[in-house]
């Protein structure tokens, strides 16, 4: 047997290996939620600076929530808004403007005796996820996120996006069984106890700040919670295939510069399909060709069982009708934008602004006037 195909064939065992340890995680019964205060008061920020029409959709939703809840976006712009949702002016200076925009909120609304939810405009909010939130951090939770869900995916960029967070191993859920150390954490729809808003605070000109935030309160010991409610973000049509190669190239580049550890992982494990079935094809070694065969029926049962844990309710989107394809298209996009990443090291574009990239995550904005960079 030549080195070429050993190598291959101990890639395939270890990353069905790896598969087959998530399933089992996943199939294992989810523990009942710490019962937590019964629908506690919340104040939930929507941070957005320049919201799209189906974000103002998602905005004008009504939440069924049983308990008091203040509704409060945050924008420099005014948006037309539903009934009891207030509007909150802010232009934050910060490089995040995300963190600037809820770092302002926190300074001068009342939070004292409510939950603090942050949530994404592109978020279709439901009473569910307001509970799912805030249940854990009134049980005493330091910090709650959501695995974000796409749902209504109309081309194939969408597809390629929903079967990347909801059916591969970079969904949430996913993450969540398989974290070591500071759990995997997504920006999207987070619950912030007393110390998370005080850690935030550090993160203003910080890119990841889900995935520090996450870091500095695992370095205190403190617990970080999954939602039993996904966080659903309906997407429709995606202009071209350059908006989700963008936006998860600038994942992995977060994914490098905060967790370094992990990021040689993203080829290795976490998208070894399309790789290994090419090195099948050309090496023509049988016994590669099926343990192959065996990486992709485990990947496709790892599929189902993700789109079984992500039905949102009320949409009832089972994703089953693309689950079985969609994986691989997932596969294939973060794979494409880990490459892209290894050409982008040192600096993230963000917002149409260019930033020196730092350990931790901490942006330095490049000017023109003195690099000669793009502004």
């Amino acid at each position: 047997m030549s080195p070429p195909v050993l190598i291959s064939l101990a890639w395939a065992v270890m990353a069905t290996g790896f598969s087959a340890v998530a399933l089992a995680r996943l199939l294992r019964p989810r523990p009942k939620p710490v019962p937590g205060r019964a629908h506690p008061p919340v104040l939930l920020l929507r941070p957005v600076d320049a919201p799209t029409p189906r974000e103002l959709e998602n905005l004008a939703l009504l939440i069924d929530y049983a308990g008091p809840l203040e509704q409060v976006v945050v924008s420099p712009y005014r948006p037309r808004l539903a009934p009891g949702v207030r509007w909150l002016p802010s232009d934050p200076l910060t490089p995040n403007r995300k963190v600037g925009h809820l770092l302002y909120a926190l300074e001068v609304l009342q939070t004292e005796g409510r939950i603090v939810l942050a949530v994404d405009a592109d978020v279709a909010v439901t009473g569910a996820l307001v509970e799912g939130l805030a249940a854990p951090v009134a049980a005493g939770a330091a910090l709650s996120t959501a695995a974000p869900t796409p749902v209504g995916p109309e081309d194939g960029a969408s597809r390629a996006m929903a079967g990347l967070l909801r059916y591969t191993h970079h969904s949430f859920r996913a993450l969540d069984v398989m974290s070591a150390g500071a759990k995997a954490v997504c920006g999207k729809a987070l619950g912030l106890s007393p110390v998370a808003m005080s850690a935030l605070k550090g993160l203003a000109d910080h890119i990841g700040e889900d995935l520090e935030l996450s870091k500095r309160l695992h370095a205190l010991g403190l617990d970080v919670a999954l939602s039993t409610a996904p966080a659903v973000v309906p997407l429709g049509a995606v202009e071209s295939w350059g908006t989700p190669l963008a936006r998860f190239t600038r994942w992995m580049q977060v994914l490098s510069s905060h967790r370094p550890g992990l990021y040689p992982t993203v080829p290795l494990l976490f998208t070894p399909t399309l790789p290994l079935v090419l090195l099948a094809l050309v090496l023509g070694s049988p016994l590669l060709a099926c343990a192959v065969a065996v990486l992709v029926a485990v990947r496709t049962l790892l599929a189902l069982r993700l789109a079984a844990l992500s039905t949102p309710a009320p949409t009832g989107d089972t994703g089953l009708p693309y689950a079985l394809t969609d994986w691989l298209a997932g596969e294939v996009l973060l794979l494409a934008a880990f490459a892209c990443s290894l050409w982008q090291q040192g600096t993230v574009t963000w917002r149409g602004r260019t930033y020196a990239l730092l350990p931790g995550g901490r942006m330095v904005r490049v000017l023109p006037e003195l690099s000669g960079g793009p502004g």
